[in-house]
Formats: C-alpha cells, sequence, structure tokens
C-alpha cells in the first residue's frame, strides 16, 4: 500500500509570499479594494472564481494585470458583447491542420493558455460561447467539436456592473463562487487614488517574486487543511443563510469548503478556525442580500472572538452602505411573514445607528417604521 501524499514543505513560506509580496503591494497601489485583494488572493489559494459587480473604470482590469506582474503569469482579458464569437476568446482553428482534415484551435496567446483571465461584462456572453465557458469554469478544460484539452487557469474573474435575470445567465453567474461589488473610492479617497496611479503608470515593471507554478502548489495544499473544527460553525451557517432566503446550493457549500482553507493558508495555518468563514459574506445573489448577509456572517465571527493568526479580513469592520441597507429593507418588506424576518429587521434597525449621514439615517428610519408596524401590529 502506497504511503499517503503530504503537503509540500515550502508551502507555508509560498502562502506567506503570496500575502506580504503580491496582495500587500496590490494593496498600496489600488487604494480602497483591499477587500477585492483579499478575495482576489483566498479565489487564487482555492482556484476558485472571483465576480466583480460593479461600473467601468474602477479598475478591475488592472487588478488582474498588475496581478498577473507580480506572479509571472499569463494574462488575458476580453471585454464581452452580445456578437462575441468563439474565435475571439478561444483562438481560430489552425489553417494548416485544417487542410489535413483536423479541427484543431490555434489557442495560442488566447485564454485556455492563460493562467489568470478576466472576463469584463461577463453577462453577455451569448449561446455561442456560453458551454465552453462553463467547462472552463468548472473544470478547467477547454472543449471545442471533439476537441478537449485541460487549460492552466489559476483564477477566473469576471465583471459586470448589472447582476442577471436570464436563466442561462444565472448558470453562468452560479459559477463565479465569491461576488464583491467594486465601486468608486470615497471621495475623501480621492486624492490618495489619483497619487497611486500617477506612481502606478510611471514605476518600472515590478520584479515577480512567485511564479504561476508556486500558486498551484498552494492550491494542492488545500486539500490537506483540517477543516474539522469548523465543521459544525460552517454546516449551522449555510443552514442559517438558507433560511434568511439565500440560495446555497449543495455544490456551492462543498465548493465553498477550499475557500475556507485557503483563508486558513494564507494566514499560515493548516486548520481551519471559524474565522476563515468570513468568506462567507461574499456568497450574495442579490445586491440587496449583501447587508443582511454581512450581518449574519459578523454575528458568528463576533461570538467566535479574535485570535492572533486569523486571517486580516476576519475581523475588518465595515461601514453601512444606506443604500444597501434600504435595498435590504425593500427586500424583507417582501418576506415579512418569515420566520427569521423580525431578527433580520432587528440587525437591520442596529445597523443604521452607524450610519454617517444624518439624512440618510432618517430616511431609513422612516423606511423601517412602517415594516416594524407589520410585525406588531396593534389590536
Amino acid at each position: 500500500m502506497s504511503p499517503a501524499p503530504t503537503p509540500d514543505p515550502s508551502i507555508p513560506t509560498l502562502a506567506a509570499t503570496l500575502q506580504s509580496s503580491v496582495l500587500g503591494p496590490l494593496k498600496q497601489v489600488f487604494v480602497g479594494k483591499d477587500e477585492i485583494i483579499d478575495l482576489m488572493g483566498v479565489a487564487l489559494a482555492a482556484g476558485e472564481n472571483l465576480f466583480l459587480f460593479g461600473p467601468p473604470g474602477t479598475a478591475k482590469t488592472a487588478l488582474v494585470h498588475e496581478l498577473g506582474r507580480r506572479l509571472a503569469a499569463r494574462s488575458f482579458d476580453y471585454l464581452l458583447t452580445r456578437f462575441t464569437e468563439p474565435n475571439e476568446l478561444f483562438g481560430p482553428f489552425d489553417i494548416r491542420r485544417l487542410r489535413e482534415g483536423d479541427l484543431v484551435t490555434n489557442t495560442e496567446g488566447m485564454l485556455p493558455e492563460a493562467d489568470l483571465i478576466f472576463l469584463d461584462e461577463l453577462l453577455n456572453a451569448n449561446s455561442a460561447i456560453l458551454n465552453s465557458l462553463l467547462m472552463v469554469l468548472n473544470e478547467r478544460v477547454f472543449r471545442r467539436g471533439r476537441e478537449t484539452r485541460p487549460i492552466p487557469a489559476l483564477l477566473v474573474t469576471g465583471a459586470s456592473n448589472y447582476l442577471p435575470e436570464d436563466e442561462a445567465l444565472r448558470a453562468l453567474f452560479d459559477r463565479f463562487l465569491l461576488r464583491v461589488r467594486c465601486g468608486p473610492v470615497p471621495d475623501d479617497s480621492l486624492a490618495a487614488v489619483v497619487e497611486a496611479g500617477w506612481r502606478l503608470g510611471s514605476a518600472a515593471d515590478p520584479v515577480p517574486l512567485m511564479q504561476a507554478e508556486d500558486v498551484r502548489k498552494i492550491q494542492a495544499a488545500v486539500r490537506f487543511v483540517d477543516l474539522g473544527p469548523v465543521r459544525a460553525d460552517f454546516v449551522s451557517l449555510v443552514l442559517k443563510l438558507r433560511q434568511a432566503g439565500i440560495g446555497i446550493s449543495d455544490r456551492r457549500a462543498v465548493r465553498l469548503q477550499r475557500v475556507v482553507a485557503g483563508s486558513a493558508l494564507l494566514a499560515g495555518r493548516t486548520t481551519a478556525r471559524t474565522s476563515d468563514l468570513w468568506v462567507f459574506a461574499h456568497l450574495w445573489d442579490r445586491e440587496e442580500q449583501i447587508e443582511i448577509l454581512g450581518m449574519l456572517v459578523r454575528e458568528v465571527l463576533d461570538e467566535a472572538g479574535a485570535s492572533p493568526g486569523d486571517h486580516p479580513r476576519a475581523h475588518t469592520p465595515e461601514a453601512p452602505d444606506p443604500e444597501a441597507l434600504a435595498a435590504a429593507l425593500t427586500e424583507l418588506s417582501q418576506r415579512l411573514d418569515s420566520a427569521t424576518a423580525a431578527d433580520e429587521l432587528r440587525r437591520l434597525a442596529s445597523r443604521m445607528e452607524w450610519v454617517a449621514n444624518a439624512e440618510s439615517r432618517r430616511a431609513l428610519q422612516e423606511q423601517i417604521a412602517p415594516l416594524w408596524a407589520r410585525l406588531s401590529p396593534v389590536p
């Protein structure tokens, strides 16, 4: 009987390098994007897909390009339209082989040969390329006709300024396990953004301290992380989110374990903690779920408490977004008869107290008052 495989002993050093020499410098260059960069890190470590939700001009493409430069990795990015053809992503048929009767794709410089893939306006994908993209996202396999080959993709990032409504596009969106908003920075950070952008445009190319192959070693090590200590909290949180109306399929729950393990590795551990469940805050399907989901996850993390060696994102307080709170209240108003409605309303009310703008806070209080009345009607 062959011995059981053991993790590569270089993994702690590689994970530390990814955090300190790749993700850390990215945070210095891209002001106000720490949350996105941390999610890129755990998605990269876990080999999962990341969806960025936000308007053009918010540095989404630049983030992926800069990550590629610091990893010595091959990048591919493309802006999808309704008329995008498979050749534009995967490459044309090889003319020489075609003359010999073989349908073989020339993928040089195209998506099937990239380590980092960025697909802007992802939800413009048409039926001609949809099935091929699903294979790439699900199995890291390129299939075209009888041609099938594995692809080296470490991370696939998609972006859009709207969320899907069509059923076919929902299937595509579902393959992006982690979701995060990417918007303009607050006004008081604009000066820092302008200065950092100027430095980035004039800076020499960074010397990569990691290779794509190093990331593959980290991804292979994810399965050695011990998830036993968090299994009960993991399952409990999945059930709690389902009760709150947030759809987490069995498939997504299984894949989410890799992201939790990736968080542990990037924090320098081979045993997961409850604090690694911070990634649950990025499982939303609709924008109005973001605040509610964040509060449910925060309750679990606060109950567990902070410990040295936790992932830094686990205890980073996020200021309440008045627009997101308003959207969450609107969504909750449609299901006030649910068993969790009162608790969710109470959590939203507590978040309102931390909204800095007095006018926004007053508008939210006016919105929540009739909901309380509906929950507790006067006899």
